[in-house]
């Protein structure tokens, strides 16, 4: 089969239309979802190295399951439906085991021994539990009535032969390696993990550990990205620390254009002096800086280096976080080949009281507790211990809202979001 790479993304993929200055987070969210396309090649392998792997093209089954029609349990098995009241049959000789089928036919009005998974001889379509059944002498009997085709599974009922087991763009579970394995499909058309560059930017950081002199901080959001990016199922490349040099930044960002699909910084996305990343990109011609009506975040850079798609992340480690996850999630699953994700969210009731102002969607760190979602005890942006102490985000939408204990909220879990 011929790996064929996808085309690249155009330089102004990223552009807002004519005249927008503040974007509402699902104006955001729909031009991301329709100008973003896979970014990975794709390869052959075998199931048992396809866990977390995107499917590229559907999966067709080689074999039905179950191949033949089977017993669900213990009993023994006859043909036809069984009228109320008392009923003897003989039993033949022999029996059917998983692996062991009987070799003959049972002629009508005799019954035989048959196992759990055995598949079911000629002149059986039912079987009744060996817990109702007396057996001695040659003879079972038992009461019914039964239905035709108790206790016993059809051929193809789960899946047949041809049809699409599973469908491109699935990251494939445990679950469906065993789907794949029953229906005889030992190996699988798969995408390339998707390559994330991260870049920490500024002067003020310096790596946990090292000494950190007056006005610096330790860098939080590159351990933070990192992870992030593998939970999403991506291979990241770690670009380090660059400090507020244009120079210094240019040659990080060529490096990571060299070696990613897709490049995630943190700091210098918006518009000040030290903002180095919308000044690269601006000079590049591929620049669009996102003022996207929400809380945290805002400024969110967005631009093409050297034909990779870049996202110019918030330096504030909580906004960095709810971008990424708000954002660049769901672009990230789609330049894998995964398809657009919408997060899962559940309403659930408050316990917290809230004023919200319109015009911009607020994102609370929260959690559940007793079946109502807490929310953290305070919207500071620089409160990373939130994050922590968060489960996941209560989503407040973008008019004005007035929230009392009790009143409805949606609350998104991380695990929504592949955390």
């Amino acid at each position: 089969m011929t790996d064929l790479s996808p085309p690249p993304l155009r330089n102004d993929c990223f552009a807002l239309p004519a005249g927008v200055n503040w974007t509402p987070v699902d104006e955001a969210l729909a031009l991301l979802r329709d100008r973003l396309t896979p970014v990975t090649a794709a390869e052959d392998v075998a199931i048992g190295d396809a866990l977390g792997r995107i499917l590229a093209q559907n999966v067709v089954a080689l074999r039905s399951n179950p191949p033949q029609a089977n017993s669900a349990v213990d009993g023994y098995g006859f043909a036809g439906a069984v009228p109320e009241g008392a009923h003897v049959l003989p039993l033949m000789q022999g029996r059917a085991a998983a692996g062991v089928p009987y070799a003959g036919a049972v002629p009508a009005g005799t019954a035989l021994r048959v196992l759990t998974g055995a598949a079911l001889p000629k002149g059986v379509d039912t079987v009744i539990l060996e817990e109702d059944v007396n057996a001695n002498d040659g003879q079972i009997a038992f009461r019914g009535p039964l239905k035709q085709g108790a206790n016993a599974r059809k051929a193809g009922e789960d899946v047949v032969a041809g049809d699409v087991a599973l469908t491109a763009g699935r990251v494939l579970t445990p679950a469906d390696l065993a789907l794949l394995s029953a229906t005889g499909v030992a190996r699988v058309h798969v995408r390339k993990p998707l390559r994330v560059a991260v870049i920490s930017t500024g002067d003020e950081l310096v790596d946990p550990g090292q000494p950190a002199g007056e006005g610096q901080i330790f860098d939080a959001n590159r351990p933070m990205l990192l992870s992030m990016v593998r939970r999403f199922g991506a291979e990241t490349i770690d670009m380090g620390r660059v400090a507020d040099d244009r120079a210094a930044l240019r040659a990080a960002l060529d490096s990571a254009a060299a070696q990613a699909d897709v490049i995630l910084t943190s700091g210098g996305a918006s518009a000040g002096d030290e903002d180095h990343v919308s000044a690269l990109l601006t000079e590049a011609g591929a620049m669009q800086e996102w003022r996207i009506a929400v809380k945290p975040g805002r400024p969110l850079a967005l631009g093409m280096w050297q034909g990779r798609p870049v996202f110019g992340l918030p330096g504030n480690p909580v906004a960095a976080m709810v971008c990424t996850l708000v954002f660049a999630r769901p672009a990230v699953a789609l330049l894998a080949g995964a398809g657009w994700n919408e997060p899962q969210g559940f309403l659930l009731p408050a316990a917290f009281e809230k004023r919200k102002k319109p015009g911009r969607r607020e994102y609370l760190r929260g959690r559940i507790r007793d079946g109502k979602v807490e929310a953290f005890k305070s919207e500071g942006s620089g409160r990373i211990s939130g994050l922590s102490w968060a489960e996941g985000l209560i989503e407040i939408e973008d008019g004005a809202r007035q929230i009392q204990p009790g009143d409805p909220v949606r609350f998104i879990p991380f695990t929504s979001y592949g955390l």
